[in-house]
């Protein structure tokens, strides 16, 4: 469930977005050729001569990188230098991302007044959920979101209404696709107010295809 909980989505350095990685390219002024499904970065402004070989390669079906150490000296500096690029860019993608796949699962935009941003965390803010059940007294619910500077989302949450809860599980899936991340869940202690409210999740999907 996405109620009640803390979650993160934690980055992996061996995944990277191909967008963000050739905007993160384009912006190093690294060349890089695409064939099929691979991304090859071949020219990463690098002294050595590399004989033909890349420098680091992308499969696209998979999101996973692939550095080539053997011929590039400095391999640990520009790892470093592509990462750097990429994990800026990569939070503003995450936030966008984050905010246009809750928004298409019914939720608005929510400013953190109370947030000033640090080196470490970029961006806070609020996603707004509405119920449609007439019978829910609590009918709007938020998640919070922080995004570090890496590009790595840390969500919180307490109470959601069923259908609130669904739409935000569904969101949260979508993003695990778009940031090839998957999402750590901890759950919290669930007041004892809310243990006859809170349904499984898709119960309340089953129910309404059934009516």
């Amino acid at each position: 469930m996405s109620r009640f909980e803390s979650s993160k989505f934690a980055r992996n350095s061996n995944v990277m977005n191909a967008e963000v990685l050739k905007s993160a390219c384009d912006s190093l002024k690294w060349k890089y050729t695409i064939d099929g499904n691979i991304i090859t970065i071949s020219d990463a402004n690098q002294t050595q001569n590399m004989y033909g070989e890349y420098v680091l390669q992308l499969n696209l079906t998979t999101n996973q990188v692939s550095y080539n150490t053997y011929y590039t000296p400095d391999a640990k500096t520009k790892v470093e230098e592509l990462q750097n690029a990429f994990y800026r860019l990569n939070a503003e993608y995450a936030r966008k991302s984050l905010i246009q796949s809750f928004k298409r699962k019914g939720f608005t935009y929510l400013s953190n007044d109370k947030f000033h941003p640090t080196e470490e965390e970029v961006y806070s803010f609020f996603m707004v959920g509405r119920s449609k059940d007439k019978t829910e007294d609590e009918p709007v619910a938020q998640i919070k979101f922080a995004i570090l500077k890496d590009g790595t989302i840390i969500t919180d949450s307490d109470y959601l209404p069923n259908d609130v809860n669904e739409r935000a599980h569904d969101a949260m899936d979508e993003l695990e696709t778009l940031l090839g991340n998957k999402r750590v869940m901890t759950k919290k202690d669930v007041p004892s107010k809310y243990l006859h409210k809170m349904k499984p999740r898709r119960v309340t999907v089953v129910e309404q295809n059934h009516k």
